[in-house]
């Protein structure tokens, strides 16, 4: 199943996707508003999310899914949100010409241990159709369409599509300013829902697609598989966990193989839209952010 979240007169309801079909679970006797309750009674009772949805869904009523798709918000709060990076071959690559960067990414990508980090946090993090950010004091900035594990105490239970927004030449001026370029308001966007591994099936080996459009024309266009990615999403999570206290719901974005080239770069009022297979698409617009 797929998970989402949709807001109407300030009501907030969790809707669980089976196909062409949408049920209001937060319509029922349980009346659950989140993913993470589903998590939870899924733990308690020794059986997998998608089995408690079904049950509640017997008595839920359908939403229409025009619906669904206008009223989404963001389809979980996550207390933290991390990433890895360098999982793909092109990241490490991308670095090769950039001087004292070269190394440290080479040995990243091949390295016993992976790069993990944290991202933000949810005041940082937007959803679909929402605005992310581009700072006033970078001039290439680029979106990273990223599979991104949904992790309940540690361990997988979804999947979602993220978008790590980076200042990649904040980035490339020195190492030491990699959180500047990666950490800032809505620098990540997650959604647009939260699907099970039932429902995406091996999540390395599904495609990926970046879109950037710009005045009705596209900007930059390009298409991957996570087959491509070196880690497993298992491992990434081992790490992410390893001598960490780790919160109760945290997104795990795991790297990207979509880099635009140099010439291209964000600019405020673009649309991004990345789409995973068996999760969806996640499209935001792009504003520019002011100084605070």
């Amino acid at each position: 199943m797929r998970y989402y979240r949709i807001e109407r007169e300030d009501s907030v309801s969790l809707i669980a996707r089976e196909d062409s079909t949408a049920y209001d679970l937060t319509a029922t006797d349980q009346s659950p508003t989140s993913f993470i309750e589903l998590a939870s009674a899924a733990s308690l009772t020794d059986r997998r999310i998608d089995e408690v949805a079904t049950d509640l869904a017997e008595d839920a009523p359908i939403v229409d899914i025009e619906t669904v798709r206008t009223h989404l918000v963001r389809p979980i709060d996550p207390d933290e949100v991390w990433g890895a990076g360098v999982t793909y071959a092109i990241s490490q690559e991308a670095r090769q010409d950039k001087g004292g960067l070269a190394e440290s990414y080479v040995n990243a990508y091949e390295a016993d241990r992976p790069e993990v980090y944290l991202k933000g946090t949810p005041s940082r993090t937007v959803g679909p159709n929402d605005a992310i950010g581009i700072r006033g004091d970078s001039n290439w900035d680029v979106p990273e369409p990223e599979l991104t594990l949904i992790l309940y105490k540690g361990d997988i239970v979804g999947y979602t599509v993220g978008n790590d927004v980076c200042s990649r030449d904040i980035e490339q001026e020195n190492l030491l300013y990699l959180p500047q370029s990666k950490i800032y308001s809505k620098s990540c966007a997650i959604g647009p829902c939260i699907a099970t591994e039932e429902t995406v099936g091996d999540p390395l080996d599904v495609k990926m697609e970046l879109t950037i459009t710009r005045d009705g024309g596209t900007v930059f266009r390009d298409s991957t598989s996570t087959s491509e990615m070196v880690r497993t999403c298992e491992e990434l999570a081992s790490y992410f966990s390893r001598y960490n206290k780790v919160p109760e719901l945290t997104a795990l974005l795991t790297g990207t193989s979509i880099i635009p080239p140099d010439n291209v770069t964000l600019e405020e009022g673009d649309q991004v839209a990345i789409e995973i297979e068996n999760i969806g698409t996640l499209e935001n617009t792009v504003e520019t952010l002011e100084i605070s």
